[in-house]
């Protein structure tokens, strides 16, 4: 039988590494109680992610044990769809999510679908969902197996603000275990009443109880009072030791005094507490452009919006010239980023302007008519990511967007993106999402483009990096187009011009035609 409160998940001293060079956990220890709700906290690379695939025995640790309740059922929601997953049907999708054939599976998927707020035909292929949708699914594939555990990977990248709210009140009504890792600061206050503080230092993990904001200022007045109690050391210590110089330079049984303080100065070394570490940030940077571009960058004169299941043609009348930021918004689904993988293929009627734009997967024919002029160098930020080769080298990766080799400054700026050696050597396909956000980052500062097209740009991203992204794209001189839902982010980017797809207009047809 059931009991709310027993220990479901155990870790004992289970520790975890990607080859001897590359420790992720060491001897960790912490258990999770049915019904709880809990965030996963960490810097990007710490591990999180890894912590799941542990939970759910698709990576086996090197030593300690995993303790789970007898016939606990386990579900995840990814960060992303499989890209062999792309092809199926959104039937087929709900169906690989059970070991056995599920009869009678409609009914199912329905609920689930009503639950995650999105409504579908059953035939329809997931590659045609927008990134917000293929967010919804994700959480639908785990709901729909009912698990005891249900764990969450950065369930809110790629939601508008109605599909966060629906999640949140979901929630907050759901009654069995969840783990969740977001970034998200307010959508995990909403209904976690527990932290796990992966350190990507330590490699061990802190618990906590409270809510998140509760623990974050927890944790930072424990930090001040460390810092302050270590200062009060420091200062002893030196005392100790100026005093114990000039003792010793008075020689005879002065220098049993100096003994002495150099003993007490060791005690009061010993006795420092060891600072939890914050982490670490990115550098301040920018994304500079190699050479301004005269006039019009960008020109959008209609554009396909996606109103329910028909594709609707609409006027826009947008045109951008340098140091001109446009956000473009409308609800999930409406069609901006296929807006924005047209606009880096070129326009609909230019040619293609990234290196590797035959891996940018369009959903649909684009009919509208926009145009980027012919010499400007576009910069695309792909929700995704696929606009990275997965199977190369992250120093190949940088140096591809270059106009010449220059590695000293190139590891300096990939560097001031927490890449550092070993990553640089890493396949990008091997890194977590976060990482691969922060590769995407490093090549738009590497490219210095004309035009920057960035779609939601904060997803998998580290909270304490979006400030320092925020003021880089604030001070971007070139044309840029800005898909996010996040307005925190937004608040701290100079924007010029909006763009809401949702409010426009279908083109009038000319009589006769």
């Amino acid at each position: 039988m059931q009991q709310k409160g027993e220990t479901i998940v155990r870790f004992e001293d289970v520790s975890f590494e990607y080859g001897a060079a590359n420790p992720i956990l060491d001897e960790v220890n912490f258990a999770a109680r049915r019904g709880a709700k809990i965030a996963l906290m960490g810097q990007n690379g710490a591990g999180k992610s890894t912590l799941f695939q542990l939970i759910t025995k698709s990576a086996v640790p090197e030593d300690g044990k995993i303790h789970l309740a007898p016939n606990l059922s386990i579900a995840i929601a990814r960060q992303v769809i499989p890209r062999e997953d792309m092809a199926l049907t959104l039937r087929e999708f709900f169906e690989k999510c059970f070991a056995e054939k599920v009869y009678d599976i409609d009914p199912k998927i329905d609920k689930v679908l009503e639950a995650v707020n999105l409504a579908a035909p059953k035939d329809r292929l997931i590659k045609d969902f927008s990134g917000g949708q293929q967010a919804r699914l994700l959480l639908a594939s785990a709901l729909i197996q009912n698990p005891d555990l249900l764990l969450l990977d950065e369930p809110t990248n790629n939601l508008d603000k109605d599909g966060i709210a629906h999640l949140t009140k979901f929630l907050v009504d759901y009654e069995k275990t969840v783990i969740v890792i977001s970034h998200d600061s307010d959508f995990l206050n909403a209904f976690t009443k527990g932290v796990l503080y992966l350190d990507i230092f330590t490699k061990k993990m802190e618990q906590y109880t409270g809510n998140y904001k509760d623990v974050v200022r927890e944790i930072s007045i424990r930090v001040e009072k460390e810092i302050r109690k270590n200062a009060q050391f420091e200062k002893h210590i030196q005392e100790k030791k100026d005093k114990a110089n000039f003792f010793a330079n008075k020689g005879g049984k002065m220098r049993i005094l100096a003994k002495r303080m150099r003993e007490s100065a060791a005690e009061a070394e010993e006795s420092k507490v060891d600072v939890r570490r914050e982490d670490k940030t990115i550098r301040k940077f920018t994304i500079g452009v190699k050479e301004h571009h005269v006039g019009e960058i960008l020109r959008i004169d209609s554009l396909s919006i996606m109103r329910g299941d028909k594709i609707i043609e609409c006027e826009a009348r947008v045109s951008l010239n340098k140091n001109r930021h446009l956000l473009l918004t409308g609800p999930n689904g409406i069609g901006k980023t296929t807006l924005l993988e047209n606009l880096a293929r070129g326009g609909s009627d230019g040619a293609p302007c990234l290196p590797k734009s035959k891996a940018i997967g369009c959903k649909q024919q684009y009919s509208g008519s926009a145009k980027i002029s012919e010499g400007v160098r576009v910069g695309y930020y792909r929700q995704d990511f696929s606009t990275l080769d997965f199977n190369e080298t992250v120093y190949k990766t940088l140096e591809s967007v270059m106009d010449k080799p220059d590695e000293q400054f190139m590891r300096s700026v990939a560097a001031g993106f927490l890449i550092d050696g070993d990553l640089m050597r890493a396949k990008v396909g091997n890194l977590s999402e976060g990482q691969k956000g922060l590769v995407a980052f490093a090549q738009l500062a590497l490219l210095r483009p004309n035009l920057l097209i960035l779609d939601e740009p904060t997803n998998h991203i580290n909270f304490r990096h979006l400030p320092i992204i925020a003021k880089a794209l604030d001070q971007y001189e070139g044309a840029m187009v800005l898909v996010s839902h996040v307005p925190e982010f937004v608040k701290k980017i100079r924007i010029d011009d909006t763009l809401d797809l949702g409010g426009l207009e279908p083109l009038k047809k000319t009589k006769g035609k």
